[in-house]
């Protein structure tokens, strides 16, 4: 898989500094994945959700939630968000997903 795009996760890791090394792990597990579908998805990640054309994975024990969208045909995944409990919870990432 190719993640597209860690600056999203760099950024994120700015301001929440225990985040970085989870994400670094997710990174790299999801860019040695070979998915093909959602069930392979939650193989690899037990706790990965689905809203729309998105996909969250929990990070940090459930900590943040990362939102990302993967390609029809399962090579690329997209962070679209990085978010906090709280701003996840708000939902206004839900826009993107529909």
């Amino acid at each position: 898989m190719w993640v597209i795009s860690w600056k999203k996760a760099r950024d994120f890791c700015e301001e929440h500094e225990d985040a970085e090394i989870p994400l670094k792990k997710w990174f790299q597990v999801v860019e040695k994945a070979e998915w093909k579908s959602f069930d392979d998805v939650r193989k690899t990640f037990a706790f990965a959700d689905r809203f729309g054309e998105c996909y969250i994975f929990n990070i940090h024990g459930n900590a943040y939630r990362l939102i990302a969208k993967i390609s029809k045909k399962w090579k690329k995944v997209w962070i679209r968000h990085i978010l906090t409990h709280g701003d996840y919870d708000r939902g206004k990432w839900k826009k993107g997903c529909r």
